[in-house]
């Protein structure tokens, strides 16, 4: 009887070997296994605006789920919020040469130089929701003109013509330099001035800080106590514009427009508690998603740098009280599970 077990478990041993390498080969269907190959072994490199706030994590969480599953890496340098920072660490990123370099620039000047140095190197260059005048290999973000156009057509709904409200609206600003203020700053102002009924009466800069909105907000609410609405640029800041809109007890007059991820804490919450009457989210998780496909097209098609380049833009959505639901916004712990 033990001889007939032996000679029967080493007959199971022996088929047990015979089938593994037919099981532990992948299918490959043509593609998959280049695919994979490819992307193994490869070096991103992200120098974001800053970490610690839900449009880098987002970003952040998405590129390490995906890099992670796919075997290459992704290392971050944090300037925090300093552009010279951020030249330096693209710097010394650029030296070490990986194969994407991702900036996110806060002002539209200061990576000019930054941008075709790294192509120069043959690093493939991608720029995420804000970007230089110089372009690299991919844009991934925001229309930031489509944004200010979407952004201040809402205000004109709510204060212009047909509105029966006096018009009057104020513009609170971000920082002057960035994009978002060059681009879709000029965007609103150009769509309100085409409406007549409505009447600018204040445009103030709170460089992307909210303690400032606040206080710009207060000052421009007790100089135009009869205001109908404020457009706001970001929704980081504009927590600051709706506390003293609130403070005044005018949140049932001023009706306050923004933008900004997408965040649940950030735009779902502040559109149900009434700080924001409306938000164009452009959805970080998307962005990610978008973000991750430019990498992954990059890294497979090893185009010559600044040769083919191409932009990926983030459809905007809009979410008032009306069109809320439990799937408008996100959240960083959720994106960080999806594995995508």
């Amino acid at each position: 009887m033990r001889r007939l077990l032996t000679t029967a478990l080493a007959a199971t041993v022996t088929l047990a070997a015979s089938l593994s390498p037919l099981m532990a080969d992948p299918y490959d269907d043509g593609q998959s296994k280049t695919y994979y190959d490819t992307l193994k072994g490869k070096r991103v490199a992200f120098v974001p605006l800053s970490m610690g706030f839900d449009l880098t994590e987002g970003w952040n969480a998405g590129l390490q789920n995906q890099a992670k599953a796919l075997g290459y890496t992704v290392d971050v340098r944090d300037p925090n919020w300093n552009t010279e920072a951020g030249v330096q660490a693209a710097n010394g990123f650029i030296a070490d040469k990986p194969d994407v370099l991702i900036l996110h620039p806060l002002d539209q000047q200061a990576y000019n130089r930054i941008v075709p140095k790294a192509m120069a190197e043959g690093i493939n260059v991608i720029q995420v929701n804000l970007k230089s005048i110089t372009n690299g290999d991919v844009y991934v973000g925001t229309d930031w003109y489509e944004m200010g156009v979407k952004q201040a057509s809402e205000m004109v709904k709510a204060c212009g013509k047909d509105s029966g409200k006096n018009g009057k609206v104020a513009f609170i600003q971000g920082q002057l330099a960035t994009p978002t203020s060059v681009i879709s700053g000029g965007a609103i102002e150009e769509t309100l001035a085409a409406d007549p009924t409505i009447k600018l009466v204040a445009t103030q800069a709170a460089d992307f800080d909210p303690a400032k909105a606040q206080a710009i907000t207060s000052t421009i609410l007790k100089q135009n106590p009869d205001l109908c609405g404020i457009v706001g640029l970001w929704d980081g800041q504009d927590v600051g514009t709706a506390a003293a809109i609130k403070e005044a007890g005018l949140q049932d007059q001023v009706f306050l427009v923004t933008s900004g991820g997408g965040n649940k804490a950030a735009a779902c919450d502040n559109i149900a508690n009434g700080n924001f009457d409306a938000y164009f989210s452009y959805d970080v998780p998307g962005q990610a998603r978008d973000l991750n496909a430019a990498v992954k097209i990059l890294l497979q098609t090893k185009p010559t740098p600044g040769s083919a380049p191409f932009a990926l833009y983030t459809p905007l959505k809009l979410i008032t009280k009306d069109t809320l639901t439990p799937s408008s916004c996100w959240t960083l712990d959720e994106l960080k599970a999806s594995g995508g």
